[in-house]
């Protein structure tokens, strides 16, 4: 099953485990997300990807320098190990991994997450790639992808088991949108998925067709 259906029998699921209620409330901040233009500020093909230098779940630093020294990079940004979604995707792009690596890409998953918390993310999902902190989510901000829960969620997220102040080790209540980005060796981003709606992911099988395209135009 590909991650396209995986996320779409999860969406179908939710109406059944979510009350109503919840669920629209979930929907209407989905919505005024959509509607402040985050999608639109975020970057697209085209735009030089920002440098980062981030410490990965064993607290050793990963400079996104040194991996496009070696090839082209894909990028996920996700929520954080509490998302479902998020790791579904992770556990995706995993058995992704070896046609990623077979094209010369490197992969790396970021969350604002603190490197305790990335550690279990990527001993839960068994994943081979880097799983990168980016606290603060100063990375995140500089791809656009920054917003601040709303208000309507929190006590809804808290109801779920979700402690984003101890997940994220600071009370700023900020996440990134869920994005992925594709990026060649000069730096320079060639595929661009970012949407407001955490239930929608870019699938492994279009990260693998842009690293297919950028091979061809090297």
């Amino acid at each position: 099953m590909s991650l396209t259906e995986q996320l779409a029998t999860m969406r179908a699921g939710a109406k059944d485990r979510i009350a109503p209620d919840t669920l629209h409330t979930m929907r209407d901040a989905m919505l005024g997300l959509k509607a402040s233009g985050i999608e639109d500020r975020s970057l697209i093909p085209g735009d030089a990807a920002p440098a980062f230098n981030l410490p990965n779940a064993k607290g050793e630093t990963v400079s996104s320098g040194d991996l496009l020294a070696k090839g082209p990079l894909v990028i996920s940004f996700y929520r954080g190990g509490w998302c479902p979604y998020c790791n579904a995707e992770l556990r995706a792009l995993q058995q992704a991994l070896p046609e990623l690596s077979r094209l010369g890409a490197s992969l790396v998953a970021v969350s604002p997450e603190t490197p305790d918390h990335s550690l279990s993310t990527s001993e839960k999902n068994e994943l081979a790639f880097e799983v990168l902190s980016d606290l603060g989510n100063q990375t995140a901000r500089a791809f656009g992808l920054v917003f601040t829960l709303p208000d309507a969620l929190r006590p809804i997220y808290e109801k779920f088991g979700i402690d984003l102040e101890a997940s994220n080790g600071d009370d700023t209540f900020q996440l990134p949108v869920p994005a992925t980005f594709v990026i060649d060796r000069a730096g320079i981003v060639r595929r661009a998925f970012v949407d407001a709606d955490h239930t929608q992911r870019l699938d492994p099988v279009d990260v693998v067709a842009a690293l297919k395209a950028i091979a061809a135009g090297d």
